[in-house]
């Protein structure tokens, strides 16, 4: 879903065994305030 939403990018390697590796695109590094207000917020209410 975050790959189909362009929010992160995913590579795959072709090393035995492949591995695959999640990016933050552009849009999904822009999303970063967002996260760090959701995360003040839930340790403001006790939230983990």
């Amino acid at each position: 879903m975050l790959e189909n939403e362009g929010i992160v990018k995913r590579i795959v390697t072709s090393t035995i065994p492949p591995t695959v590796e999640y990016l933050p695109t552009e849009k999904g590094l822009s999303m970063a305030p967002i996260l760090y207000a959701m995360k003040t917020w839930s340790k403001e209410h006790n939230y983990s």
